[in-house]
């Protein structure tokens, strides 16, 4: 038989004493567990989402205006059927076959680019026979055009200084309106145009060289479609 002291070591201690102790030592290494793993998981969340940004502001500055604009087409936020106001006029100008003139589709519309050296001489505003030519030759290919025609004359960075022409931004604006009233003169509405002299504000080519500055030397018509475009 078991003395006293021994039956006493082995049964169950059943009242509040340290018997359930280890619990609660137990819940307080799970709770400081569960702690850990929270405080690791947000150091994590951080530095993905402070990686992300970085790659992300890289990409941004990669994507280009067009890829954009396709996204935002493709998100709803833009209508497909927003479309530049020259949409379907290339085609009509893509067999125009007149020497020093040539077309370019921009953002504003469709531009016919005319040399200068077959329009006036050097520092002067009247059409020469030549350039008398090749506006006339125009003609056709603006009546076909039902939109609205702007002028534009540009000279290339080297000064001017003449009675008649105290700088580049008079001598740009003659020249415009030579041309348009050339036109008017063949047969072209001249409600539908008007004249804009640029000076050499609007270069092409670089001015330090004799090559940019005959290109940069022009007159330039730029067809908008619709009425009120101008």
């Amino acid at each position: 038989m078991l003395d006293r002291s021994t039956r006493d070591t082995l049964q169950p201690m059943t009242g509040d004493g340290d018997g359930e102790g280890w619990l609660m030592s137990y819940l307080d290494v799970l709770t400081l567990l569960i702690t850990l793993f929270v405080l690791l998981l947000s150091m994590m969340g951080n530095g993905m989402a402070t990686q992300g940004s970085q790659y992300g502001g890289q990409a941004d500055q990669q994507i280009t205006p067009e890829a954009r604009v396709a996204a935002l087409v493709v998100a709803g936020r833009l209508s497909p059927g927003l479309q530049p106001r020259h949409d379907g006029l290339q085609p009509r100008f893509s067999g125009l076959d007149i020497e020093g003139v040539s077309v370019d589709q921009g953002q504003q519309g469709i531009t016919l680019r005319i040399d200068d050296n077959l329009l006036f001489a050097s520092g002067q505003a009247e059409l020469t026979v030549q350039g008398r030519e090749v506006v006339a030759s125009l003609r056709e290919v603006l009546d076909a055009f039902d939109g609205e025609i702007s002028v534009e004359g540009h000279t290339d960075s080297i000064p001017i200084s003449t009675a008649r022409f105290p700088s580049n931004w008079e001598l740009s604006s003659a020249r415009a309106i030579a041309v348009l009233r050339h036109l008017d003169e063949v047969g072209v509405e001249a409600k539908r145009m008007r004249a804009v002299g640029y000076a050499d504000t609007r270069p092409l080519e670089s001015n330090e060289t004799a090559e940019g500055r005959a290109a940069n030397r022009r007159v330039e018509l730029l067809l908008r479609k619709g009425v009120g475009a101008l």
